[in-house]
């Protein structure tokens, strides 16, 4: 099995919003089809994950969103919030494509 994207969640300092928005990115997945994907012959899995602190405190204090952080690019995204979910998975895992405005620079 190959990671095709490996996602990680704070919880650190907003525990309900992290539970909640790693549980929303989870729901997308499988409502998109983008859990596992089998192609060219191997099978790829995205995953999501929380994890205790991604360091990015001074980001996300100022809104009601968690931080995430997606492997192998190393995008930093903040203030996301479960309903951002979808549009992270569409974009960022099916398409490609940063989703510019959660982006953190």
């Amino acid at each position: 099995m190959k990671l095709d994207h490996h996602l990680f969640v704070c919880t650190n300092q907003k525990s309900g919003v992290g539970e909640d928005l790693a549980k929303a990115l989870k729901k997308e997945l499988k409502k998109q089809h983008l859990k596992s994907v089998f192609a060219d012959g191997e099978k790829y899995k995205n995953r999501v994950q929380t994890c205790n602190c991604l360091d990015l405190c001074k980001h996300c204090k100022k809104g009601d969103g968690a931080a995430v952080v997606v492997y192998p690019e190393g995008i930093f995204y903040g203030d996301v919030e479960p309903s951002d979910a979808a549009e992270i998975v569409h974009d960022h895992l099916g398409a490609g494509q940063v989703v510019t405005r959660l982006l953190l620079d």
